[in-house]
């Protein structure tokens, strides 16, 4: 993969992040959602109190997809993530399917989450509906905080580390703090039963938003029970997905035979005990059909009257979801990097600033189009297409384990992956099987978001390709 790693004549990116730097980026964009909201949301709509187990399963899966991840980044340290890993492997149209898909997973859930933040933010100071949280008609907050942050992106990785390690630190101390007070209100009551029974859901919704697994077998809907714990583990998958952003930084890595796998199994690892921690912990407070779906952490500790901590948490939420905002506006700029120097977008896209040495292009252009989602679309229920992106993506990684052990059995790899190809094989089985408990909705926008790249590509990146119509041949893979 000579061609894949020397993509870098329109200009490199700096090489000055460390493995405890990737750690940081890891932790700042896994814990944020999905801790602060998701948990709260899902144990209420789903799983009860199983919703701890539905991060379990989330975890179990995502660790899989991890170590796959982590052999190919080793191997393949460059930008570009899982659409390198595809182009050196499957050939050039699968890796723009998955990097289109990328950019859908990222851009959509930087937006999400800036609207949260920006009602967090509004919770916290006071300020005006009329121009923060959900119910604004042009929400000034989420695109202000995107315009901040895309400066400090911009500026330089190393900036951007210091600025994500300042806010995990933040974060993760009120993550510990939930736990060490949260712990002693928690009540058995509350977790019995564990897996509450399968039941009806209040409201009998439309087959278009029902799980694709039910709807396809024709089964009555339902929540709760095992398959309202499944349900959920897919709903909140992609809160762990920001392992996935730090394959992108390879380029920008001193040590990435090294720092790559610590940065990716570490990050997982630390929020994997957070997430389990904190869901137990909230559970065991509320009842969980009573838990506030707005902000259910700092609810839960109001209604035992720990008010303090729940104005330290909705400080916490600010922080978290800065640094979420913060690491996808870095992924975006570096997956339209690599995909413009090769050609299948404009190439002013694949060109890194001469002075700061970051995907500058990208990353303005990103961050334009995510603050006019945040600006204008209320994208709630679109939430679960950053899943299925993500789901999608984690499919593509573990089909290329195999495959590029086959094609290129003597290319050197700091990590390898155990027992391959039966722990990439089931990797990429669990992702699609997680993908089946999402809506019909999800899916139909999910291929008509691909059917729209498809129609790019044929029209443009096709016939721009570096490459032209060459897809990367075996002979091409560094020795």
């Amino acid at each position: 993969m000579d061609e894949v790693l020397k993509r870098q004549d329109s200009g490199e990116l700096k090489r000055r992040l460390h493995g405890r730097d990737l750690v940081g980026f890891g932790v700042g964009i896994i814990i944020g959602t999905g801790i602060f909201t998701l948990a709260g949301v899902e144990a209420k709509s789903h799983a009860g109190p199983s919703v701890t187990l539905s991060f379990v399963l989330g975890a179990v899966v995502a660790g899989m997809a991890a170590l796959c991840y982590a052999e190919l980044a080793s191997s393949v340290p460059t930008a570009g993530s899982a659409y390198t890993y595809a182009f050196a492997t499957l050939g050039e149209t699968f890796a723009w399917i998955i990097g289109w898909d990328l950019l859908l997973e990222f851009a959509l859930g930087a937006a999400v989450v800036s609207r949260g933040w920006s009602g967090y933010l509004a919770n916290l100071m006071g300020l005006s509906p009329d121009w923060f949280g959900e119910d604004a008609k042009v929400n000034i907050g989420a695109v202000a905080i995107i315009a901040v942050l895309t400066v400090i992106a911009v500026l330089g990785i190393k900036e951007s580390a210091r600025v994500t390690n300042l806010l995990v630190l933040v974060k993760v101390a009120v993550c510990v703090l939930i736990l060490a007070v949260g712990v002693f209100y928690i009540r058995g009551e509350n977790l019995t039963p564990f897996i509450p029974p399968a039941q009806a859901p209040a409201e009998t919704a439309s087959t278009l938003h029902q799980p694709i697994v039910q709807a396809a077998l024709g089964l009555e809907q339902s929540v709760y029970g095992i398959a309202g714990m499944v349900t959920a583990a897919a709903v909140v998958f992609f809160a762990y997905t920001g392992f996935e952003a730090l394959a992108n930084l390879g380029e920008e890595t001193v040590n990435p035979k090294r720092d790559l796998r610590v940065g990716i199994l570490g990050a997982l690892g630390v929020c994997a005990l957070l997430y389990i921690g904190v869901s137990l912990v909230l559970t065991g407070m509320v009842p969980f059909a009573e838990i506030d779906a707005g902000a259910p952490l700092a609810d839960a500790f109001d209604r035992v009257g720990q008010h303090w901590v729940g104005a330290l948490i909705s400080l916490g939420a600010v922080t978290g979801l800065t640094s979420v905002m913060m690491v996808e506006l870095v992924t975006i700029g570096r997956i339209g990097f690599a995909m413009g120097r090769d050609g299948l977008l404009p190439k002013k896209f694949g060109t890194a600033h001469p002075r700061w040495g970051t995907p500058h292009r990208m990353t303005v252009a990103g961050a334009v189009l995510i603050a006019a989602l945040a600006a204008f679309v209320p994208i709630s229920e679109l939430a679960d297409m950053v899943s299925i992106g993500a789901l999608s993506a984690m499919i593509i990684v573990a089909v290329a384990v195999p495959v590029l052990r086959k094609r290129r059995p003597d290319l050197e790899r700091p990590f390898t992956v155990p027992f391959s190809p039966y722990l990439p094989i089931a990797a990429a089985l669990a992702c699609f099987y997680l993908m089946l408990n999402l809506d019909v909705m999800t899916w139909l926008r999910f291929a008509a978001w691909l059917l729209l790249g498809l129609l790019i590509y044929v029209f443009y990146g096709r016939r721009h390709s570096r490459f032209a119509k060459d897809e990367v041949s075996s002979t091409d893979l560094p020795s």
